[in-house]
């Protein structure tokens, strides 16, 4: 009578024991890789992040010799973009840090601007923490208005997206475009619109050419942004000259 008893329990602890062995091997194969990957990825962009500031405060002490008309401030999108080779007409300084928040920039705000005191600050920021950027935005601007008096702000639009990445967030861009313009006309900073200057009526989405992945600019991307934003700011180089 007993020997049938063992062998009820022997199959159920058989399968446990499998499922344990599948876990483990599923956690070792697969997860705790992914974990490592992750905190790799993390200690890396902290580690560009870092080489970033240490850029701009060497580029400080060089700018102490004369005046940058133009510094832009961004996530990615500014950080590569090639001022040198669109705006050759100014002394402009680039403090982009691709995948920058609003946050991350409120932090860094003395070293990337206020100790550089730029005639003019260009930022666009906030696509990569759409769903919390208006948390802080406006915080960001109140610290430009003390610290930065005499300087020119321009507040530039999100932009307008594609992909199956990021053109899912064209409507929330959109609907922050809303709240961005009207802190700009709050705090009398000037405020271009670049997102429907990328955006390509017929698709939804901002044009395929402008684009490299739904969310980056190519070169021709750039010089549309280019000739939305020069307009603005021969305007406020010359009242900065007056």
């Amino acid at each position: 009578m007993k020997l049938p008893i063992k062998k009820c329990y022997f199959i159920p602890l058989c399968a446990v024991a499998l499922v344990l062995l599948a876990l483990a091997i599923v956690y070792f194969a697969i997860v705790l890789p992914k974990e490592r990957e992750e905190e790799e990825l993390k200690a890396a962009v902290r580690a560009y992040y870092d080489a970033k500031l240490e850029q701009y405060e060497r580029e400080n002490v060089e700018y102490e010799d004369f005046e940058v008309d133009v510094a832009f401030i961004g996530d990615s999108l500014t950080d590569g973009y090639d001022l040198a080779q669109y705006y050759p007409q100014y002394v402009t300084a680039n403090r982009g840090i691709g995948g920058d928040t609003t946050f991350g920039v409120e932090e860094r705000l003395q070293v990337s601007l206020f100790d550089l005191k730029p005639k003019v600050v260009v930022m666009l920021i906030g696509a990569n923490n759409m769903d919390t950027m208006l948390q802080n935005y406006e915080s960001i601007l109140q610290s430009l208005k003390e610290n930065l008096p005499e300087s020119k702000m321009v507040l530039l639009s999100l932009t307008s997206m594609g992909g199956e990445h990021w053109g899912r967030k064209n409507q929330l861009a959109a609907y922050n475009n809303v709240s961005i313009k009207l802190l700009a006309q709050k705090y009398e900073y000037a405020y271009v619109d670049l997102y429907s200057a990328l955006y390509n009526l017929s698709t939804g989405e901002i044009y395929e050419s402008y684009t490299t992945d739904g969310g980056h600019l190519t070169p021709l991307g750039y010089s549309i942004v280019t000739a939305q934003i020069t307009p603005v700011l021969e305007e406020l180089l010359a009242e900065q000259e007056k």
